[in-house]
């Protein structure tokens, strides 16, 4: 079938060429002149986002791969050319509730939206991705040749539940990788602190993964980057977040829902941005004034 693909970034380009292997045809579109020429010789290429929705027949689909700040720029530049009948799609990591509203005002020009979390990073276009579908079953049927061929060969896409679906479990799901990555690199940490030992962080990363309870695609993933960086030399500490796993703790907040290692997990991700600690600062002069301790001088 024929698409519109707005959105050429690392996921969104990824996408398109494995829509274009699967047979489908794509107009596409980037605001980079240099993401737009990497799919030109594969794909159409439009020049403004209003030309995607243009240049499809009804019923059209246009597939949004953009950050969650530009969702709204680009809906409204695409939607005049739609009309009933036609479907959009918001594959980026967008808000729920703001997912649920869309949906409602594009139901009221009889639009069809549906919100696909996206999980597979970098790898999804061969490994397939994991699509966390939210929206109407009708919206759901026309969609499902794209999503059946994104998500090949592990076919994982499902139509979770009703608008808002989708990104509230992708929301979730992003929260537990949170936790999870944040415990593998505490005890990575206390691997490489007795140096006596002399582990080979590679090595037990390549070992945990063939069968312990542990096992896990980011401990393979973490055995390839100790094999090119044994001490991560290279990397600096300083860990950025997307916004899911705050939304995630708000919502745990909201609900009244324990959501304690992840809390902490996003809290780790605010410190590493520090390049000095006041909130240190402030228990050290404490310490000293109350029992005596010595405080270190910079």
């Amino acid at each position: 079938m024929r698409v519109g693909f707005i959105g050429l970034g690392r996921m969104g380009s990824a996408m398109a060429e494995k829509l274009l292997q699967a047979g489908h045809e794509v107009l596409a579109y980037d605001p980079s002149e240099e993401a737009r020429a990497g799919l030109s010789e594969k794909a159409q290429v439009a020049e403004q986002p209003g030309e995607v929705a243009q240049g499809l027949s009804p019923p059209r689909v246009v597939w949004l791969m953009v950050p969650e700040g530009v969702v709204q720029d680009v809906l409204q530049a695409v939607v005049p050319a739609l009309q009933g009948g036609d479907v959009l799609v918001d594959g980026g990591n967008s808000h729920y509730r703001r997912s649920m509203d869309r949906a409602k005002e594009l139901a009221g020009r009889g639009i069809g939206f549906l919100d696909v979390g996206t999980s597979g990073g970098l790898w999804g276009r061969k490994e397939g991705y994991c699509l966390m579908v939210g929206g109407q079953p009708g919206a759901f049927g026309l969609v499902e040749p794209l999503l059946k061929a994104l998500a090949e060969p592990r076919g994982a896409y499902a139509l979770l539940g009703p608008s808002g679906a989708g990104h509230y479990a992708k929301m979730v799901h992003n929260a537990i990788e949170y936790g999870m990555m944040q415990a593998l690199g505490e005890g990575f940490e206390l691997l490489r602190a007795p140096k006596e030992l002399d582990f080979s962080l590679a090595q037990v990363a390549r070992l945990w993964g063939q069968g312990s309870v542990v096992r896990s695609w980011l401990l393979e993933l973490l055995q390839e980057a100790f094999r090119d960086s044994p001490e991560l030399q290279d990397i600096a500490p300083y860990v950025e977040d997307t916004g899911e796993g705050r939304w995630a703790v708000m919502e745990a907040v909201e609900r009244s829902v324990p959501l304690a290692s992840i809390a902490l997990a996003l809290q780790a991700r605010f410190r590493s941005r520090q390049e000095e600690s006041f909130s240190a600062k402030v228990v050290a002069a404490l310490r000293k004034q109350f029992g005596g301790h010595k405080t270190r001088r910079k």
